[in-house]
């Protein structure tokens, strides 16, 4: 059974992906879970530590993510681009964590210790530039870890393609294209 501080950050990822983060409030998780009025505030006193429930909730799952798909030795680019599309795929099968992440990047840009748990400086981050470096490693791109970033970027950019609702992009094409254009070691 869920811990009841992972409820309540389950619950608030539900109404930030649904009804905006001007929805989210003590009284809307109470009424989302059943419980007594006043009984979110016993685990998290103020809006901000609420908030920062859901950012370790995202973080948590996002890193779960990540170690649930290891990059095989040997790739070439329509092999490692089917495998990030597949991630994806994967990925956006929870998209209201999604487009909560995505709310609370624009909410908490201002607030340091928050906005780290969600963006560049996370410890999730790293992991996500070691991933992504490894690939183009194993796919002999010339200085894998100045690529990174620009992979994970691409990366983020097409799930936020797929969690608006636009799909405009074909996630593998996109990527297999980035790859290809990508300088190789000689």
């Amino acid at each position: 059974m869920a811990d009841r501080r992972e409820e309540i950050a389950d619950a608030g990822i539900r109404l930030i992906a649904g009804r905006g983060l001007r929805a989210l409030t003590h009284r809307a998780i109470d009424n989302e879970l059943g419980l007594a009025v006043g009984s979110t505030s016993y685990y998290a006193r103020t809006r901000r530590e609420l908030i920062a429930l859901i950012a370790h909730r995202l973080a948590h799952r996002t890193r779960d993510d990540l170690t649930a798909s290891p990059v095989p030795p040997k790739l070439d680019v329509p092999t490692a681009a089917a495998m990030m599309a597949a991630l994806l795929d994967e990925m956006s099968r929870r998209s209201p964590d999604h487009l909560a992440r995505f709310a609370l990047l624009l909410e908490l840009r201002d607030d340091d210790e928050l906005h780290a748990l969600l963006s560049r400086s996370s410890p999730i981050r790293s992991q996500l530039l070691q991933g992504a470096g490894l690939v183009l490693d194993r796919l002999d791109v010339e200085r894998p870890e100045a690529h990174a970033p620009d992979l994970v970027a691409v990366l983020d950019g097409l799930l936020f393609d797929r969690v608006v609702g636009s799909s405009a992009a074909d996630a593998e094409e996109t990527l297999r294209a980035f790859l290809t254009g990508l300088p190789r070691r000689r």
